[in-house]
């Protein structure tokens, strides 16, 4: 019998060659060679890949054979995951092989900018003796606040305590059960700013974060302050960040990621490289020996799962293997619904119920779980979420969650539904169904309200007390602002009671608007929905 063929594109350790065993027929390629790779990519069940190889819409038309797509790593900047999708190619990764890895970058950079170790050294290797020149200042009893308290925000935690360092941290999503069992104080943004001598961004980079440390954050800060970012490139607006430290608005940075990579000349990056305050890395939050055998390994591990029709827990498109032809076009549905569910969120999550109800309960759904998990988790945390660590992630912060499955549904074949309940005593929920032939994908209904509208990019939703002339307002608000509504639907339980809008826009609306339009309308909910493709 044939065996199937792993395509090797780029160098791995043994460890990864051995995780995959025997049953493969193993052969290797340069990646980077793009004349070598189509060819090679023919006949090909698999290929493993690293950052080099470029797995675009060319390269998926190439391998007629590709079932499976591993990145032995965490960004999948170099797949294009919506192709793969379309030709049924699975894409994994290796999303926890790096957490310690960054981890322990960041303090690297955290003491680094406290001792001034690059300066210091770079004077003493050009033969200069300047010890008065590099004077620096202890960790210990000074506080540091975690923007992102997630699995890499927790183990920077752990290790500063060590230093008799006060922790401090701002994550919506965390509750204060969790923040206390880690031994952290969570505060507001404000409130962390303006206290912290150090700061550490671990937050995944969305239109909501991007560019979320500005010059007014900086001014909150102390200026003997030091911001350090090893997360996503963006979540600091560079600009800003290079006026602040020439002005003397804070002390210092400490960077291992760019807006882009490699900072281009005369770019907004390359300006903070030649600052005497900035202690600067070319991206190494993964670049470990351990963390790249961990990678190589996981993904090892993934395809032998996926060639052999076994569930793949570190799929980021589909989750693979044993799952019925009936239940699979739910699993994106379900992602597209744990992403309205988080960012109708106002407070950290308590609890979450996923209820499917109808036909669906004659199969196995467990994946459906995990698919909501995955959907509520992917613009909250900074690492890739995966059905693997989706679960994961709900466990640390506190987050109970049940799978309810009932044969009822009365206006539709299934209905699936994802209900929580919030820190402060609210509860949200939001259903999805799948309609006709081509299995368009709905939400069918926010907090109880009944709508029927198809899921797109973008999507605001608000609540307000019915009256006259209110789709007025914010209609001629947006059309003014040059947002084009492409559809509209109104929900209501009583004349002059509360009613819930959702509407479908062409292109995201700026905070400014969104506070603007929920102040003229007197919101009681106004919140922005960006799908993320999977």
């Amino acid at each position: 019998m044939t065996k199937p063929v792993v395509l090797i594109a780029e160098e791995l350790s043994p460890a990864t060659i051995d995780a995959l065993g025997p049953d493969f027929e193993i052969r290797h390629v340069d990646g980077a060679d793009r004349a070598a790779l189509l060819p090679a990519l023919a006949d090909a069940h698999a290929v493993l890949i690293r950052s080099a190889t470029k797995m675009d819409a060319e390269a998926i038309a190439a391998a007629p054979s590709l079932q499976v797509i591993a990145r032995a790593g965490v960004g999948l900047d170099n797949v294009d995951i919506k192709s793969a999708t379309t030709a049924g190619v699975m894409v994994v990764n290796a999303p926890t092989s790096n957490i310690v890895s960054a981890a322990e970058l960041t303090i690297g950079h955290i003491l680094s900018l406290a001792r001034r170790i690059p300066a210091a050294h770079a004077s003493l290797a050009s033969g200069a003796w300047k010890r008065s020149s590099y004077t620096g200042t202890e960790l210990f009893e000074k506080t540091v606040g975690i923007i992102g308290l997630g699995r890499i925000g927790a183990l920077i935690a752990s290790r500063l305590q060590a230093f008799d360092m006060r922790v401090v941290a701002y994550d919506p999503y965390v509750t204060s059960a969790r923040a206390q069992q880690l031994g952290v104080e969570l505060l507001s943004l404000d409130e962390l700013l303006e206290q912290s001598d150090f700061i550490s961004i671990h937050m995944p980079k969305t239109p909501e974060t991007t560019g979320m440390i500005g010059i007014d954050q900086m001014r909150r800060m102390k200026r003997s302050a030091f911001v350090v970012n090893v997360a996503r490139g963006g979540l600091i607006d560079e600009d800003d960040l290079y006026k602040a430290l020439t002005t003397g608005e804070i002390a210092g940075a400490g960077l291992d990621v760019f807006t882009s990579e490699p900072p281009q000349e005369g770019g907004s990056a390359a300006r903070l490289l030649d600052l005497p305050n900035v202690v600067v890395t070319p991206h190494l939050g993964a670049s470990t020996d351990e963390a790249q055998e961990k990678a190589g390994v996981a993904v090892a591990k993934s395809v032998r799962l996926a060639l052999s029709g076994e569930l793949v827990p570190d799929a980021v498109n589909v989750a693979g293997g044993v799952i019925d032809p009936y239940v699979r076009p739910g699993i994106p549905l379900v992602e597209k619904l744990g992403q309205i569910f988080s960012a109708l969120a106002v407070s950290p999550v308590t609890s979450i119920d996923v209820e499917v109800h109808g036909e669906l309960q004659e199969y196995d759904v467990k994946v459906l779980k995990l698919a909501a998990l995955k959907g509520v988790f992917t613009n909250v945390v900074s690492e890739s979420v995966s059905y693997v660590n989706a679960p994961l992630l709900a466990e640390q912060r506190g987050i109970e969650v049940r799978l309810i499955v009932d044969g009822v549904s009365e206006e539709y074949r299934n209905v699936i539904t994802i209900a929580g309940a919030l820190s402060d005593g609210s509860q949200i929920s939001v259903s999805g169904t799948l309609t006709g032939t081509k299995q368009i994908e709905k939400i069918v209904g926010i907090n109880g309200y009944a709508v029927e509208m198809p899921i797109e990019k973008f999507h605001l939703v608000m609540l307000y007390t019915d009256r006259p002339g209110i789709v007025a307002v914010y209609g001629q608000k947006f059309g003014e602002a040059g947002i084009n509504i492409a559809g509209m639907q109104i929900a209501r339980r009583s004349a002059g009671g509360q009613a819930l809008s959702i509407l479908t826009v062409d292109s995201p609306v700026s905070d400014e608007l969104l506070t603007e339009v929920g102040s003229a309308i007197q919101a009681d909910l106004f919140r922005q929905i960006e799908i993320t493709e999977s």
